[in-house]
């Protein structure tokens, strides 16, 4: 038995395997439109063999991007844009997800190619909005502090965003309450300063989070399966942590999510993020035993029989693979080969499966 290539049942939805492309930003979109750099990009992965293939963070609202390069799902337009390149990825035997976001106040913030920090109004950036008015670093632009006129449009635009998804073809959502971006500053203490129902304690924190993920589990079919992406710590002593992680899977189980994908950090620069190999699998392994759901575990994951292992010792569900499948598109087919599990290569490639033949 090969743990990586088994099926991988979510509600009515099967994953061909527990392989999965973790969405990577990649800085190429125009008005937050896909083109052809995001269909050979997330379709050679599709053919690569992973069972699920997310996209990058795909902004809710414009002012939701991270960079103005950012893709999006914020109109109609972008939904029919994505529709074909969804339609690629199923046609590999892939699943196609979606990863939904907003960036709060890392929004307008430069392609890591083109410098760091926000991009100033004069230069095409935008002021950000966040949960109090703190900037990421205090060279970054102040941003707003959200109202609740401004709560309430984020929560629609969340739901928008799901249904445009499901219109182009998707049947995997995830939520995107990680890496310091708008649903983890909310978490946070560090970030979250607010003295109102969205602010202060545990539940008052968490309250957003919920809220959008009971409205997206009432907007997404009851079928298909709902991810939420936690950073299960912040690494910085008084923020986020792995206690209050396992305290939220309980609930978000409890409101529908399927699986929890679990990464750390991204809110605070002064984080001290102890780097190594499968770093982040404790955290999978903990939430899965203690809040009784499926977890995704993503970080330092490079070799077959690395993946193989966290998921025979039961530490993860799922695992995601990020700048490993830039290096290495084809690792799903590579890990097949070295496990020994038998898979189906496209067509068109079938002749590379078995190593050197003659030419004919």
């Amino acid at each position: 038995m090969v743990h990586l290539f088994e099926p991988l049942t979510l509600r009515g939805l099967s994953l061909p395997n527990r392989i999965a492309v973790s969405p990577m930003c990649q800085y190429q979109a125009q008005a937050g439109l896909p083109n052809d750099w995001h269909l050979v990009h997330l379709g050679g992965l599709a053919q690569g063999g992973a069972g699920l293939v997310l996209t990058e963070a795909a902004a809710v609202l414009p002012e939701g991007r991270i960079s103005p390069e950012d893709l999006g799902i914020w109109n109609d337009e972008q939904a029919e844009a994505l529709a074909p390149i969804v339609r690629f990825i199923a046609s590999q035997g892939a699943v196609p997800g979606i990863q939904l976001a907003h960036a709060g106040r890392k929004a307008s913030t430069h392609a890591p190619w083109r410098g760091s920090g926000s991009i100033p109004i004069s230069a095409g950036g935008w002021t950000p909005v966040a949960p109090s008015a703190l900037p990421f670093e205090a060279s970054w632009t102040m941003p707003t502090a959200l109202d609740a006129e401004g709560l309430a449009g984020i929560r629609q635009a969340f739901v928008d965003a799901a249904k445009r998804a499901l219109h182009a073809g998707f049947r995997v959502v995830e939520l995107h309450a990680a890496h310091g971006y708008l649903l983890h500053q909310f978490l946070s203490p560090l970030s979250n300063h607010r003295s109102d129902a969205y602010g202060g304690s545990f539940e008052n924190r968490t309250r957003l989070l919920r809220e959008i993920t009971t409205d997206l589990r009432a907007a997404w079919p009851a079928n298909l399966p709902l991810f939420v992406r936690l950073s299960a710590t912040d690494w910085v002593e008084g923020g986020w942590d792995l206690d209050q992680s396992v305290a939220l899977s309980k609930e978000l189980k409890a409101l529908g999510v399927d699986l929890v994908d679990c990464s750390s950090g991204g809110l605070s620069p002064l984080a001290k993020i102890p780097l190594g190999p499968g770093y982040q699998v404790p955290f999978a392994a903990r939430i899965r035993a203690e809040a009784g759901l499926p977890t995704g575990a993503v970080g330092l994951i490079t070799e077959p029989d690395q993946a193989e292992r966290i998921l025979a010792e039961g530490s993860a569900d799922l695992v995601l693979l990020a700048r490993e499948l830039l290096r290495n598109p084809r690792w799903p087919l590579r890990a097949a080969q070295q496990l020994g599990a038998e898979v189906p290569w496209p067509a068109s490639y079938a002749r590379a499966a078995k190593g050197p033949v003659p030419i004919r």
